[in-house]
């Protein structure tokens, strides 16, 4: 990709100035889009337009130049205006259009498609935001198209400027520049990830009940974050193995080496969540299971106590049933009852109520009632 080709030879003849003003939208459509346009010739800042009509003019006075238009969720005429610029495919424009894409990597001639998802760390939240860039690279031109408020780019434009000799090398070592920044911008969330599961372990042998769900949650982010992160390793590796074809620079290729390096490591740390969450989440489940076996064990030892209770109290009703049986018959003076002259009467209902009450006291004791 750093053969720089006359510009006849890639991009479309321009229109006549009548004709291409009507591609253009006004300055004052295309500025809530636009975040920057920047011209660069020999590493160093020329000049940045205020529209896409004026950068797309100053890089014609300029061939030998390369452009930077960074721009946040464009509308479809802006990115209708850069594709008729700057030949981009029809099909690139598309993906370009929709967020949600994944990550990959697509050559349409001299121009580089990449697609980046980017993420940083909420910490008032405690989640992981992604976001969405764009990357269209040719000979002598950078667009970035950003869905998200991630990555911000400022930072890299100013590195790039602070290094002449660097932003000298043209569209692809802007590129790796921009994957350096989302590369780096994993660190912190990797960070932040690995001190939600220290919490969520605490949490799980704390007994917190509403640990599940968090678990839940940073699960559905890691399956992001691997989605992030997993493809582009493949895609490094394809530039990587384009070095030679292409004649890479030597230090663009320690740069992208270095990148590889570091989203290779992101990738199993990401894993490695992954695993870890899904360990905490089965350990969960056996807590809450061991939890909810004590709760029922104590709540069967409860219903045996209260039922040994129960079965003293029955015994005794019954011991003291009798007797007052017996009272309240001869309690109740009828004439007629013979018992009520009888000289043994007396005597014999004590001795019939000591020996029920007796009796069934020796059957209560035999049967652990009592």
């Amino acid at each position: 990709m750093s053969d720089r080709r006359p510009r006849a030879a890639w991009r479309r003849a321009p229109e006549p100035p009548a004709a291409a003003s009507p591609a253009q939208p006004p300055a004052s459509a295309s500025r809530p889009s636009v975040i920057q346009a920047t011209l660069y010739r020999d590493g160093h800042r020329v000049s940045s337009p205020e529209t896409l009509a004026e950068t797309f003019r100053q890089l014609r006075e300029h061939p030998d130049g390369m452009a930077w238009i960074g721009l946040h969720r464009p509308t479809e005429s802006e990115l209708h205006s850069l594709a008729a610029e700057f030949d981009l495919h029809e099909l690139a424009v598309e993906d370009a259009m929709e967020a949600h894409q994944r990550p990959k990597l697509e050559r349409y001639g001299d121009t580089l498609f990449v697609v980046l998802r980017a993420a940083r760390y909420l910490d008032a939240q405690e989640e992981v935001d992604f976001g969405e860039l764009h990357v269209f690279v040719g000979p002598d031109f950078v667009i970035t198209v950003r869905h998200g408020a991630a990555p911000d780019l400022s930072a890299v434009r100013h590195r790039m400027e602070k290094d002449p000799d660097l932003l000298r090398l043209g569209p692809e070592a802007v590129l790796y520049a921009i994957l350096d920044a989302v590369v780096d911008g994993y660190a912190p969330v990797v960070a932040g990830v690995q001190n939600d599961i220290d919490e969520i372990e605490t949490e799980v042998f704390g007994g917190d009940p509403a640990v599940s769900r968090r678990i839940y949650e940073l699960s559905r982010e890691m399956v992001e974050f691997q989605r992030a992160t997993r493809p582009l390793v493949g895609m490094l590796h394809g530039l990587m193995a384009g070095f030679a074809k292409y004649g890479t620079d030597e230090e663009l290729q320690r740069y992208l080496r270095d990148v590889a390096d570091h989203v290779t490591h992101t990738s199993e740390r990401v894993d490695g969540f992954r695993q870890a969450l899904t360990e905490i989440l089965t350990v969960n489940a056996t807590l809450v299971t061991q939890q909810q076996n004590a709760e029922m064990r104590a709540l069967a030892e409860a219903g045996f106590e209260q039922n040994e209770e129960i079965k003293k109290i029955s015994a005794w009703a019954a011991i003291l049933f009798a007797p007052t049986l017996v009272g309240t018959i001869y309690g109740m003076n009828f004439d007629n009852m013979p018992e009520l002259h009888w000289a043994g009467g007396y005597p014999f209902a004590i001795l019939l109520m000591a020996v029920v009450c007796t009796s069934l006291y020796v059957i209560f004791k035999r049967r652990d009632w009592l």
